[in-house]
This record gives structure tokens, sequence and C-alpha cells, in this order.
């Protein structure tokens, strides 16, 4: 018998090895054979190798992952992966999808992964003909009404949650992936195409802009306070005001000194 094979779409590559992980300890015959960032990539990767499952993500940047799943449609197994457990269980069940929440729970998986090995080892017979159009319809159907559900949901969800700020920044330290929470950050600095992360254990580089992190820290510790600064306000030790209405600022602990632009140095009139 041939082995299994399976694609992994998901924007973060964390979460990609930590299903891949769990999947190899669960189902070691399963060939992972395609990973994918977003719902584009996970189209093309599919059609070029046509595997038997497909764990996409709900969320991700450009064609989301239910859309990736209209394209794929009844041609693999669909999980669907997310973080919103509550509002998602109901949709899912409507159809012959399956999903996983985000932490992956390991007994939660192995469900999802026995329900698999169920289905791909008694396909339902097709029926020829005009009967066989017929139930392709029916569940052509099913699916798509499934999947409107989650959209659905989905957008309630967006709409209504509210914005959560950044807790942790992914930084590349060496070879590796470093979690840094995101209160040890003393500041952020643009640098060109990278943003350099100043922290307790260090300086890394990271792919957010400023002005993305600025959009996604909590505004009662982090402060912008020049076009490429972001500061953390509870590291702040002293401001030194300049006579062209700027400033500098110096941060408990650290040897840099930063600069406050004329738009941001009303932040520091009370200090």
């Amino acid at each position: 018998m041939s082995r299994a094979t399976a694609l992994i779409a998901d924007d973060e590559p964390l979460l990609r090895s930590h299903l891949r992980e769990h999947l190899a300890r669960l189902w070691p015959e399963l060939e992972i054979v395609a990973e994918a960032r977003n719902g584009r990539e996970a189209v093309e990767l599919f059609d070029v190798h046509a595997p038997q499952i497909v764990f996409l993500d709900v969320h991700m940047p450009g064609v989301n992952g239910i859309a990736a799943a209209r394209s794929i449609a009844r041609r693999a197994q669909i999980v669907f992966v997310t973080a919103y457990e509550q509002y998602a269980v109901q949709a899912f069940e409507q159809g012959a999808l399956d999903y996983v929440v985000k932490p992956i729970d390991a007994a939660r998986l192995a469900d999802t992964v026995q329900r698999l090995q169920a289905r791909l080892a008694s396909p339902l017979p097709r029926p020829s003909g005009a009967q066989g159009s017929a139930r392709d319809e029916v569940i052509d159907g099913a699916l798509d009404d499934a999947l409107a559900k989650i959209a659905d949901a989905l957008r309630e969800r967006v709409a209504t949650r509210p914005r959560a700020n950044l807790q942790w920044i992914k930084a590349s330290v060496g070879t590796s992936v470093r979690l840094i929470p995101v209160e040890q950050v003393a500041f952020f600095k643009s640098d060109e195409k990278y943003t350099l992360v100043a922290w307790d254990g260090g300086e890394a580089l990271i792919r957010k802009t400023i002005r993305e992190l600025a959009d996604e820290l909590d505004p009662e510790r982090f402060a912008q306070v020049h076009r490429s600064v972001i500061v953390n306000l509870h590291r702040v030790s002293q401001v030194t005001r300049s006579l062209n209405e700027t400033a500098e600022l110096h941060l408990a602990g650290r040897p840099e000194v930063l600069p406050v632009s004329r738009s941001f140095v009303h932040l520091f009139r009370q200090m």
C-alpha cells in the first residue's frame, strides 16, 4: 500500500513545524509532500503534488484557507487549522470537513488522524452516470454550504473580537528562531529593509515594519517617537530636549540614545 500524502498550509513557520512534528509521532507513515505559506501557494502546490490530505490554516494573507478549500474542493481530505474553536466547530461539522485547533492538541489531532485513516482506507464507491452526477452535486452543495458558514463565522469573529496586542516577537537569531516577550524589548529601530529589535537578551532583525509594529503593540507600553523608532516607555530613564523642538531618549540599562522627532516630542512634555 502506498503511503498517505499531505500538504500543510500556514503562514507561520513555527506552527507548520509543530503540526509536522505532531503528525510524525501520530502517523509516521504519512508523507508531508509540501508546505505552503498562504492559500495561493497551497493551491499551486496541490496541483503539483496532488496530496490526499490538506491541512489549511483558516487565516492566511492573500488567499485564505476557505478560498483555497473551494479551489481544492473534493480532490482531497480537507482539515482546517484554526485558533477560533468556539465559533467554528458548528460550521465545520456541517460538511465532510475536519478541524484542529491552535495550539495543537495531540489528543484532538489523534482523533482527526483516525478519521482520516478510516476515510482513506474505505473510500466511498462512486456511482456512475446520472446517479453519480446527482450524488456529486449533493456533495458539492454540502461542501459549499459548510464553507459559506465558516466564512460567515470568520467574518463575524474578526468584526467583533477586541484587538489583541502583540505579545511575542519572532526573530531569527543565527540559525534558530527566537520568541521574545514584548515586555523585554527596549526599542525597535528600522534598518533599511528590516527592523532592529533590542531586548534584554541582545539584538536581532525582524521583517515587520515600524508601521506594522505601531498598530500591533500595546499603546500603554510602546510609543513611536520617530518615523524609524518605537520605544518601550517603561524603559525611558531620561529625556533631553533640544532647542529645535526635538529630543533624545536615554533608556535604563542601554547605551543607545534615541531620537524623538518634532511630531512626537509632545509625548514627553510632562516628563
